[in-house]
Order: structure tokens, then sequence, then C-alpha cells
């Protein structure tokens, strides 16, 4: 049994409330449990308990065992002197205060539910298991699924802010430089990701701005940043670009020592980082005020229009810059959009709207609900237990759920995990 079972059953009252009595025998009512302490110092503060005729105020502190108390160290701690409450499953030992006094004691086993009990063991008795509740999953009810889904997903938006945050602190408070950096991210994909990263973190974005008139001096600086730039020319285009990176790393005075080395294998020619950095310099090119425009978007279409553009004339018979290929127009597709809505756009939008105290969250539901789900090993798993996602929003909720909680064993915060611990799946 682990701790935090005994933490989530005084949280939630999981326990005969009606008929309690402390180890000395005398009757309990819980008035408050209190706050949830997730930092040092006992586990409740605050909580409220009647023994006998008394009512209590203070905190209380939630163990296995009683002899726990002594294992922790909390004799030897004043915080926990004003204790008024140890609630354990297995009461082993009496506890004290300093002053002699006996800290009154609850022993949770007397009032648990077999049920209770045999949903527990059963959800956290599932050695190589995918998840732990995989034999359950498909029986849990729509509306559950439903509504922690949305949660989940917002859950994954606040995580996603606190990396935006981080890069506003580091620009002083630049939104356009961080969008820069995040789209730069997402353009590499897995394989470069990055290595686009680092290469946008070597230009200051004033230097963006200053060549986002010309197309060809932004590809340069992009190019010769990301290493694209350092053999010798093969081409009349790679000896253009070649030339203005040389003029615009003196004008500037770039630096690009440490930007990671960007690959070539294993990825198909349409995510070459050769067109992913063409794209990206035409889309500053064509949208100079891109930020204000992603934030002023209201819906799907919007942002697929500002995303609409191809990579240079020289990239449409070309994949590298010396073998030439079959021509092709080389668009931003509207599946490469939507992975930029899902990991930059509609999290930028979020944060955004956040730090200026205004709230969002139906427009962005709108856009990602609208958007189709993501395929990857997280999403197949789902899919195999009858929950297949059919947007975005659940897709990215599966995510969350699987890496922060099924796989960090966290199914006592999981409403799934509450409803199978409840015993009541339909």
């Amino acid at each position: 049994m682990q701790e935090d079972f005994l933490h989530y059953l005084w949280l939630h009252k999981k326990f005969d409330v009606l008929h309690l009595k402390t180890t000395q025998h005398e009757r309990l009512e819980v008035v408050n449990v209190g706050t949830h302490n997730h930092n040092a110092g006992p586990d409740f503060f605050n909580g409220q308990v009647r023994i006998g005729e008394q009512l209590w105020a203070g905190n209380i502190e939630i163990h296995i065992k009683s002899s726990d108390w002594f294992v922790h160290g909390h004799e030897q701690d004043a915080a926990y002197d004003n204790v008024i409450l140890h609630v354990v499953y297995d009461h082993d030992t009496e506890i004290f205060r300093s002053d002699n006094t006996t800290i009154p004691t609850l022993e949770l086993k007397g009032f648990l539910s077999s049920e209770m009990l045999n949903s527990y063991h059963k959800l956290f008795s599932t050695p190589n298991t995918w998840i732990n509740c995989e034999q359950d999953l498909p029986d849990i009810d729509e509306f559950t699924i439903k509504n922690w889904q949305e949660r989940l997903y917002f859950e994954r938006l606040e995580r996603k802010s606190k990396t935006i945050e981080d890069l506003l602190k580091a620009s002083k408070n630049d939104w356009e430089a961080v969008l820069f950096k995040l789209l730069a991210k997402n353009f590499g994909l897995k394989v470069n990701g990055l290595a686009f990263e680092s290469m946008s973190n070597s230009i200051d974005f004033s230097v963006v701005r200053k060549t986002s008139a010309n197309v060809v001096q932004l590809e340069a600086l992009l190019f010769g940043q990301a290493g694209l730039l350092e053999n010798e020319s093969s081409t009349s285009f790679y000896d253009t670009l070649q030339k203005e990176y040389k003029f615009l790393r003196q004008k500037f005075q770039l630096e690009n020592e440490g930007v990671v080395n960007v690959q070539f294998f294993r990825l198909r020619p349409p995510n070459f980082p050769t067109i992913r950095l063409s794209q990206l310099a035409n889309i500053y090119h064509k949208e100079q005020q891109l930020f204000s425009k992603v934030i002023s978007a209201e819906n799907l279409e919007d942002i697929y229009a500002l995303f609409e553009v191809s990579t240079s004339p020289f990239w449409n018979t070309h994949y590298t810059f010396d073998k030439e290929s079959k021509p092709t127009t080389k668009k931003v597709t509207k599946t490469f959009v939507d992975l930029l809505l899902i990991n930059t756009i509609l999290p930028i939008k979020f944060c955004f709207a956040k730090q200026n105290g205004e709230a969002n969250d139906e427009a962005i539901l709108d856009i990602i609900m609208a958007i189709a789900p993501e395929k990857n090993s997280i999403v197949d798993g789902f899919s195999k237990l009858k929950h297949k996602p059919k947007s975005a929003l659940e897709s990215q909720a599966f995510i969350q759920l699987k890496t922060e909680y099924c796989d960090k064993n966290k199914c006592l915060q999981c409403a799934i995990g509450n409803v199978l611990l409840t015993n009541s799946p339909h």
C-alpha cells in the first residue's frame, strides 16, 4: 500500500465517516480534512476534527504505520507539535508530542470497504501492462473520458506555457522573438528540432526583422547560421546565398559556434532541412508582423492562410543544393500547419491571453477540436483500448494522460482512476 492512497482516502473521505473512533475509543468527527500539503511539513494543514465533545483545529499527519512517525524523524521536528490527528492504516504504537501528551490516532483499516481495497489492489497490481487500468478502461463511461480529456489538454497547455514564459524572460518580453524560436524548433521536427532551435538562438530576432523584406537575405541568414553554406559553391543560387551570408555575418557580427548540425539521414525529402528552412524564411518574408496576426486569427482557416507559402523557386527543382529533382512546388501543407498549431500557435495564443488576464479557452477549444488527431504510439495504444481519438484535443489529452499520469502511476490523481477506485465503471 502507498501512503498516497491514504492521502487520497482522507482528502475525499473515502471511508466510513459516520462511525469513526480513535484508537482510544473516542468518537471522532471529521469537520474539515484541511488543505493538502505537497511540500515539507504535515500532510494536511488547518484541518478540523471533533474528538468526543472537543473541537480541534490544526494539522493532520498520515502514515501507513504509526511507527513511521519515528522513521521520518517527526519526533525531532517542532513543526509536528501542532498535529491534532495521526491517520494511519495500521496502528502499531502510540505517538506523543514534545509535552508528552498523546496524539489522537485514527486507524483507517477498520473503516474501509473491502470493495475499495480490492479496487486499489487491482489497479496497482497489474505488472507487464501498458497502463494500470487497461482491462477496465474500455468500460469507462464517455462522459468521464470527455471531461477529463478537456482538463488534460489544458494541463498540457499550461506545461507548454512554462517554456514560453522562460523564453519571454530571456528575450525581454519580445513575443515575436519567442514565436520565431518556437516555430524554428517545430519546423525542424524531431530530427532537426534541436538543430533549428540552436540556430534560432544564435540570431537576435532584430536581425530577422531587418532582413525579412528581402527573402534571399533571410534565407541566407537561416541557412548560414544553420551551417549549410560552408562548402564550395555548387550552384549559382548557393553562391548568391553564400555571398549574402558573408555580408550579413560581418554586418551583424553573427556567430554560429555551438549550433547543432542539421541531419538529412532518415528524413523524407519534403522534411529536409533545406526545404523547411526555406519555407520558414518565406513565411517571415510574407508575414512581417506574424505574431500579431497569429494572435488575432480567430479560426482555423485564418491560420492556414497565414502559413500558405512555398519555398523559394530554386527549391522547386531541388531538395539539396547539388542535385536537381523533378519539378514540384513545395508548399507548407495543412497537415504540417496542424503540427505547428498543436505545438506552437495554440500554446502561444493561450499563454498570451493568460499573461494579459484574458480568457480564450473556448476559441482554443474550437480550433483544436477541428484538427485531426496525431498519429503516434500513444494514440495507437489508446485506440486499441476502444478510445480512438477523433480530434487533436483528444490525442493531446491522451499524450498528457500517458506521460504524466499512467507512466508515473498517478492513478489516484486521475479521473479514470477515481472512477475505478469507487468501483463504478459504466
